[in-house]
């Protein structure tokens, strides 16, 4: 039984720091996704978490903040999507191996109702130095993997930091947050990669350019093909590229002939929103999907569709637009990088029809 409640079929990449996600089919005809099946990602084992959230840097007071104290400020409430960099990279390794990466299948993202109270009001009682440019957000967490060794640090543009739908959240789904997703406080940084919704969130730190931790300066960074990770190297992960993938059926599937019914997620990243979802079997005329609920714009487009699938093996193919008008590039090989991050190729699996 995989640690910290999550189901037994949890595919578990790693247990300690546990590194986890539901099997796709589990994300399936869920707009809310279950604590119980919300993906993990974790640099270092679980922490104790801390009893107060301390503000300093280009402020004009510093603070010190138990969790009593921000509860005292507005609540606010919001429905987002979480993915993590590596999302789908296991469609990255399979153009080529990315030594000592996690290979991701298409269940590092999920959607909650989060609760807590706006990043900006805390910034507001500290007042904002004028020199101030990025947000550092740091975890109680302690990564041995990074080099060198050091608690979990990256920070996002101040600009983002003030906007409404950034929290300071203490709740998930209702219930409070469980140790294995931050508690007793997170940030919630909606648009963003994972990453930058810091967990265990024990200091905030007003700066003028961006955090020197190596979760920013080295990891979360696409990299050019030849690339090597190093401080500065690449281009800082922070928005979330347009995805989309299929829940079901699996890959492997066999299933009868005749009409069959797909299911899967879209996601836009940034503050676009998802506009239209198609599907196709063997690259043949592609088939609009219904979109299902709209959860606002932090949120994923849950889709359904259906295809006439004669008696074969198919590739059963997925692809989004965006508010933007952007799209996904058909295949993985387009977007290789040597850290497997960010893979926004079309989704597909393969079934077999009998």
């Amino acid at each position: 039984m995989p640690s910290f409640g999550k189901p037994a079929d949890t595919i578990v990449h790693q247990q300690e720091p546990l590194n986890a996600e539901p099997p796709r089919s589990a994300l399936a005809g869920a707009p809310i996704t279950p604590l119980e099946r919300f993906y993990v990602r974790n640099h270092g084992p679980v922490p104790a978490g801390t009893e107060s959230l301390r503000v300093t840097g280009l402020v004009a007071q510093a603070l010190e903040l138990s969790l009593a104290d921000l509860q005292a400020l507005p609540r606010r409430e919001l429905t987002a999507t979480l993915q993590c960099a590596g999302n789908r990279r296991e469609g990255l390794i399979e153009v080529r191996d990315i030594p000592g990466e996690a290979p991701w299948g298409p269940g590092a993202t999920g959607t909650a109702r989060w609760a807590g109270a706006a990043l900006a009001d805390v910034l507001a009682a500290a007042g904002v130095d004028p020199a101030a440019r990025h947000v550092g957000l740091g975890g109680a967490d302690h990564a041995d993997e990074a080099v060198p060794p050091q608690r979990y640090d990256i920070s996002i543009p101040l600009a983002k930091a003030l906007r409404p739908e950034v929290l300071l959240a203490w709740e998930m789904n209702g219930e409070p947050l469980t140790p294995v997703h931050g508690a007793p406080l997170r940030a919630v940084v909606p648009g963003y990669i994972g990453a930058r919704s810091v967990k265990w969130l024990e200091r905030i730190e007003l700066r003028r350019e961006p955090s020197e931790g190596y979760y920013q300066a080295t990891a979360y960074r696409l990299l050019p093909e030849d690339g090597v990770p190093a401080p500065g190297v690449g281009i800082p992960l922070g928005e979330v590229a347009l995805n989309s993938d299929i829940l079901s059926p699996c890959d492997g599937d066999r299933l009868p002939a005749g009409s069959v019914e797909l299911s899967g997620y879209a996601f836009a990243g940034g503050d676009r929103s998802v506009a239209r979802v198609e599907v196709c079997a063997d690259g043949g005329h592609w088939t609009a999907a219904e979109l299902l609920e709209d959860q606002g714009k932090w949120a994923w487009r849950l889709w359904r569709a259906t295809l006439d699938l004669p008696a074969g093996r198919h590739t059963l193919l997925a692809r989004a637009w965006d508010s933007a008008g952007a799209t996904q590039p058909e295949h993985a090989a387009t977007v290789w990088n040597p850290k497997g991050y960010a893979n926004s190729a079309w989704g597909r699996v393969t079934v077999e029809a009998d």
